[in-house]
């Protein structure tokens, strides 16, 4: 569902972003910044656990952004919770990301659970309200 919004530009609200507009405003966006970043300082991140080419036992999904990691998704298989796999999946981004010249990490979550884990790992909420 998309209407129009009464404004000077012609301006639409939606509910669902379309796969060119996502592409267009990526473009736009890429372009004006590749004027003042150095985009090799830009990229995916991974850390993945199999044991001897067998199913995947946990992984980090991220990316570097700039000095920053950014932690997008980790997961832990239920045979693993508790063995400190998470935790090593963490130090081998962060290690892998000040050797790109990372300074911070930040870190997106849904998980109410995951708070503690994190902070475990020394990580802390900033500017957090709640």
């Amino acid at each position: 569902m998309s209407r129009p919004v009464n404004t000077t530009f012609p301006l639409t609200v939606t509910h669902t972003l379309s796969e060119q507009d996502k592409q267009d405003l990526f473009t736009g966006l890429r372009a004006w910044n590749h004027q003042f970043i150095d985009t090799a300082l830009w990229g995916p991140l991974s850390v993945m656990c199999r044991h001897d080419q067998g199913p995947l036992q946990g992984g980090l999904a991220g990316s570097i952004k700039g000095r920053w990691l950014c932690i997008d998704y980790l997961w832990v298989s239920e045979a693993q919770r508790g063995a400190g796999l998470g935790g090593e999946l963490i130090r081998a981004a962060e290690q892998a990301a000040v050797a790109r010249g990372c300074h911070s990490a930040q870190v997106d979550t849904f998980s109410f659970q995951a708070l503690p884990f994190y902070q475990k790992q020394g990580y802390v909420l900033k500017n957090w309200s709640r």
